[in-house]
């Protein structure tokens, strides 16, 4: 039996290299809250909470990296002003980037690619509510919650790009059948370091949502 005799929260992680987006060298920033209820050599289950989350979606295009930075450059604009109030709004990772999908009507970037083109978005620090997070005066960018998920995480270095992401998703895909662990929805791109940092010191994920965890998996909250 496949035991795990600890159980780790995200408030413990320290990201080695920062954004630098803004100009700071290194620090910590604000993620997503979540506990790793599993892991084995190769992925991560996390139980997330639920946060929340400014997005855009970057329509009719399949370039991945175009999709991205332009997803950024909305994204960026809207917590450093352009909201209504020109609130500041404090960095977080990662930035994440997934499939666009329809949505009813916070360090991850995420990103993934569909017919109608790629989702954008930075998790809010939670401070905020849906009710106080300013309103961004771009209409192409909303505020939405992300409820809580348990999903299989698995991590790398390297460059992001899409032939390093499509790589690892399928390694996270072969993975899971081994596991005869279903995913729900799409695969999600995480990064955490600016695009200018040194690839082995990167921190990328390929997440999915999931059903379940391994079936002979014992976990023991160590709290």
């Amino acid at each position: 039996m496949l035991v795990n005799n600890w159980v780790r929260t995200s408030s413990q992680m320290v990201l080695i290299t920062g954004f630098l987006f803004t100009g700071e060298s290194a620090m910590s920033y604000e993620q997503p809250d979540y506990t790793v209820l599993y892991e084995d050599d190769t992925v991560e289950y996390r139980q997330y909470e639920p946060y929340l989350v400014s997005e855009t979606v970057i329509e009719n295009t399949d370039d991945y990296k175009d999709a991205g930075d332009e997803g950024f450059r909305r994204l960026f604009k809207y917590i450093t002003g352009a909201n209504q109030g020109q609130a500041k709004i404090a960095m977080t990772a990662p930035v994440e980037q997934a499939p666009s999908e329809k949505i009813a009507m916070t360090v991850p970037v995420q990103q993934g690619e569909s017919a109608d083109g790629w989702r954008v978005s930075f998790m809010l620090p939670t401070d905020y509510t849906l009710k106080t997070a300013p309103v961004p005066t771009d209409k192409r960018v909303y505020v939405r919650e992300v409820p809580g998920k348990l999903m299989a995480v698995l991590q790398f270095s390297g460059r992001w790009t899409e032939k390093n992401y499509e790589y690892r998703e399928a390694e996270l895909r072969a993975h899971l059948d081994a596991q005869n662990i279903s995913g729900v929805g799409e695969v999600q791109r995480a990064a955490y370091n600016a695009p200018f940092s040194l690839p082995f010191l990167r921190r990328n994920e390929v997440m999915l949502a999931v059903n379940s965890l391994p079936v002979d998996v014992e976990v023991i909250n160590d709290f």
